[in-house]
Formats: structure tokens, sequence, C-alpha cells
């Protein structure tokens, strides 16, 4: 979210908040969301069972039926003679 504000603009054009707190800079910002991020990460990582991590973990490895048709086109030229 802070690239977002720092994108458009956004924030308090007063350094210090009506409260009295400064805005925190954008170190703390990069911070706050990298440890969301990994918050998110590790609870998406437990709530995953054992069957799903073994999914995605193979899922470069699996198969994939060939393209139906073949691989030639309705726009090939075939050498035929159309209308």
């Amino acid at each position: 979210m802070g690239f977002l504000r720092r994108l458009l603009g956004g924030g308090r054009a007063d350094p210090a908040a009506p409260d009295g707190e400064p805005e925190p800079d954008d170190a703390a910002l990069d911070a706050d969301e990298r440890a969301r991020e990994l918050e998110l990460a590790r609870f998406d990582q437990d709530r995953a069972d054992d069957l799903v991590r073994r999914q995605q973990r193979f899922s470069s490895y699996s198969w994939t039926p060939p393209a139906q048709g073949g691989e030639r086109r309705a726009e090939d030229n075939d050498g035929s003679s159309g209308p």
C-alpha cells in the first residue's frame, strides 16, 4: 500500500499528524509491508495441506495433453486451391 500512496501522492502534506504523531518514513512503511507479506505467506503455507503442497511443488512435471487439432491451422497454406 505504501507504493500506491507514493505513486498517487497520498498522505498528509504536513509531516506532523493532527494527533501529534509524525508520519512514518518510506523505509518504515516498506518494512511494515514486507513483514505483512511474510506473515501472509506463512499463514498461507500453514493453511495448505500436504497434498496441495505436493501438487504445487511438482506442477512443472505434470503432463499436459497436446493441442487439439494438431499443428496445422485453417490459415495455413495447404497447397490446395480454395474458393
